[in-house]
């Protein structure tokens, strides 16, 4: 790590927002909405089923001006062409970082040395319908000749989470062919918990892993493979029931898989960017082809509002810069996550990654050390449950959070009253993070019920809830393919935002990485029948003696 700082912050555009700041000390978000009739209007955006209310934030006019003028100064147009185009954006690897090529039309042609990349993702997606179509038409079917009734998805981080999320986002979609199970943890308990929901002879298998050699999805994937064949299965059929999505057909086909069932990843994919590529195959098997095509389609057509809305009317554009003023400008050091929507209870877990992943980073693109905060903690869970959890930390604690609500208009399930009941609870959350409730107020209410002076006084201070907390609201008219393919999008590129505001790479994880060398050496230690050598410190060597005693005999 070069030892200079990356410069930012004495930039004039970051000077600027830094004494625009101080000018917030004594503005509410009472004021601003009292002194701008027009500004929930004004501060609203529409693009690719999305509706974005950005009013209740700490924002004005000269706010925005002065962000756009930041994200300017850092080049984010140009950034977003070179990462649109399919440029080597992603610097510490030398490779593109071409997600959204994974869901434009065919009739587009983008490069990457010499390939077209488009037209390899067409041939990806029909071999993808192809072997979808035959599964739910039976032509495909187990060994014993059983159709296949469930299917079980082996990954880790981005194999994982996004398809998992839209499988259950889509869920009102599911065909009833087949269900869908996900195995993640390395933990033995997963992978034996879920082998015990289905039969051998009825049960595909997906590996996903680009190398092959993920440690985690290898070992989930050998017991599966074990169990399968110690239950009425044979070597013969493995090919019939394991299939993989992964850059190393080799190792797959040793598996003994089918290479007709061996589905590509490219290194122009990141993982936590791959749900739009065959890994999004669960999702397929679970829904259909043509509910996944509209899922790319929704993705795409926030891909093109990224590529062509103005930066001040641009929902990822404008997320991105919000971001950045919380984060470097107030001190937030969480952002919450809300869907208030049950089929999106995985959003904050998929989220955490996508943003947390790229953007968890101390040096700039040239290796010089920042000397600002980067990426935000990212956290939240589903719907009103939160309400009674962590959301009294939101409105009384002492830490600004800023926080994003969704929410969709309908329900797939309109029973009684619920949907409104929902909405309510939506709305009154993100209208008390901004108003908020006074002393004044708060006495008010005391007397009102009755109480005397003494005990007016006495409550009131733990009544008062500051207000003045900022919030989003996303809407789309209801949860469907196209609405979630652009929710997912979005985020996406809002990653992208604040990864090129920052300066830094977005599309590596070396921190990750250094976990997983670390781990090979502890394991051969805790497996190997030699007294163990030192691991490097008194700690881990104590706890790796723990481990091999209590395994003894």
């Amino acid at each position: 790590m070069t030892d200079h700082s990356s410069g930012l912050t004495s930039t004039e555009q970051w000077q600027a927002l830094a004494r625009h700041r101080d000018r917030f000390r004594d503005l509410t978000l009472r004021q601003l909405f009292r002194e701008d009739p027009d500004r929930a209007s004004r501060y609203f955006i529409e693009a690719a089923g999305l509706g974005l209310d950005f009013s209740k934030n700490l924002i004005t006019d000269e706010t925005l001006a002065l962000l756009v003028e930041l994200a300017q100064r850092q080049g984010l147009e140009s950034r977003r062409r070179a990462l649109l185009s399919g440029q080597r954006v992603n610097c510490t690897e030398d490779r593109p970082a071409l997600h959204t090529a994974l869901r434009v039309p065919g009739n587009r042609e983008i490069l990457v040395d010499g390939v077209d990349v488009v037209a390899e993702v067409g041939r990806t997606l029909d071999h993808m319908a192809r072997f979808v179509d035959a599964v739910l038409g039976q032509r495909q079917t187990g060994f014993t000749g059983q159709a296949f009734t469930d299917v079980v998805s082996i990954g880790i981080g981005g194999s994982y989470l996004g398809p998992k999320l839209v499988t259950e986002a889509l869920q009102p979609y599911w065909h009833g062919a087949i269900r869908c199970h996900y195995v993640a943890n390395i933990d033995g308990t997963d992978i034996c918990e879920t082998l015990k929901q289905v039969r051998p002879e009825t049960t595909l298998f997906l590996i996903q892993s680009k190398s092959f050699r993920t440690q985690e999805t290898l070992e989930n994937a050998k017991v599966a493979r074990q169990w399968f064949l110690d239950n009425g299965g044979h070597e013969q059929a493995i090919g019939q029931h394991f299939l993989a999505v992964t850059a190393n057909t080799q190792a797959a086909t040793a598996f003994g898989m089918d290479p007709d069932n061996v589905f590509p990843m490219w290194d122009w994919v990141g993982g936590r960017y791959s749900l739009w590529s065959a890994i999004g195959l669960p999702v397929a098997l679970t829904v259909g082809m043509e509910h996944f095509r509209a899922l790319l389609a929704g993705a795409h057509a926030m891909d093109r509002h990224f590529e062509e809305a103005p930066l001040t009317r641009n929902l990822p554009v404008v997320l991105g810069l919000l971001s950045v003023w919380y984060n470097n400008f107030w001190g937030a050091e969480t952002h919450a996550i809300l869907p208030y929507d049950q089929y999106l209870r995985s959003l904050p877990d998929h989220l955490q990654q996508l943003d947390m992943e790229s953007n968890g980073k101390r040096v700039t693109l040239d290796g010089c050390a920042v000397d600002y905060q980067t990426g935000p903690v990212l956290w939240g869970g589903v719907g009103s449950n939160g309400q009674h959890a962590y959301h009294q930390l939101i409105h009384q604690g002492t830490r600004l959070i800023p926080a994003d609500f969704i929410i969709p208009l309908t329900s797939h399930h309109p029973v009684a009253n619920h949907h409104a009941d929902l909405f309510a609870n939506c709305l009154s959350q993100s209208r008390a993070m901004m108003t908020g409730k006074t002393l004044d107020e708060a006495r008010a209410e005391l007397a009102a019920e009755g109480l005397d002076e003494a005990s007016i006084e006495r409550l009131a201070p733990h009544k008062v809830v500051p207000g003045n907390k900022p919030s989003n609201t996303l809407i789309m008219d209801r949860l469907t393919p196209e609405t979630v393919g652009a929710l997912i999008a979005l985020y996406e590129h809002r990653t992208f935002v604040q990864g090129v505001i920052w300066d830094v790479n977005s599309f590596d994880q070396w921190g990750v990485e250094l976990g997983k060398q670390l781990g090979k050496g502890i394991l051969a230690q805790l497996e190997s029948p030699e007294p163990p050598g030192s691991a490097g410190d008194t700690s881990t060597d104590q706890l790796i003696a723990r481990f091999r005693s209590a395994r003894r005999p």
